[in-house]
């Protein structure tokens, strides 16, 4: 018995076999999925690709060609692994920190900068926080990067000046100095690095430690 064709499909007069084998063929057609066709991605140009996976691949933080720095890479920013008042003997940072007024802080990184003719300063509470690391415990600055870091107030260069009468319970005591006079009641940002606290107000009469930073040179990068 002849195979009946739909309207569109060939005319059964190529024979019975013939037909049913274009109809099964053209059925088949009918059938196959259709599938999205999406553009290939535009070709990069081989050093713009190297140069982009080098990039992602870079770790935001390494330490310098002589081990004394803690390089910030995004941020171009060199950090001395050891606080004001301790020395780096190569592995450890040796002694006691320095503790300072806001003006004393503001003091040595001038004299930093005049000796080295780089401007040091005191750093801003973001760049601060992009030291902390939370995959370390206690969270704070990674011990391989800022091995012996004490863990308390210091200086941020974030100004905040206070006109309002100064507060006996803000911050005044963190030194155990007493309360500051108020004609001194100027404030500043500092930023804990044991608890992360950070604070607008603290009087910069108070005496914190104090962590400088100065722009990162070529010449601190590790030789490849």
């Amino acid at each position: 018995m002849p195979v009946t064709s739909p309207a569109s499909a060939p005319s059964s007069s190529f024979g019975p076999l013939r037909a049913a084998t274009v109809v099964l063929g053209w059925l088949g057609l009918q059938a196959m999925p259709v599938h999205a066709v999406h553009a290939a991605p535009e070709p990069q140009e081989p050093e713009a690709a190297a140069t982009g996976k080098a990039e992602a691949a870079r770790p935001a933080f390494q330490l310098s060609h002589d081990g004394r720095f803690v390089l910030d890479i995004r941020a171009r920013l060199a950090w001395p692994r050891c606080a004001e008042g301790m020395q780096w003997d190569g592995q450890h940072c040796q002694g006691l920190p320095d503790l300072m007024t806001y003006k004393q802080a503001q003091t040595r990184a001038q004299e930093l900068g005049r000796e080295d003719g780089i401007r040091w300063r005191l750093p801003r509470v973001n760049e601060m926080r992009r030291l902390i690391d939370r995959s370390v415990r206690p969270q704070g600055l990674h011990p391989a990067l800022f091995p012996d870091a004490p863990r308390d107030w210091h200086w941020s260069g974030s100004a905040a000046v206070n006109a309002r009468p100064s507060n006996p319970y803000n911050y005044s005591q963190i030194s155990g100095q007493g309360p500051i006079p108020q004609l001194t009641a100027q404030q500043a940002w500092a930023i804990n690095l044991d608890t992360l606290e950070t604070a607008p107000d603290m009087g910069r009469g108070n005496r914190l430690m104090v962590r400088l930073v100065r722009p990162m040179q070529d010449s601190d990068l590790p030789q490849p």
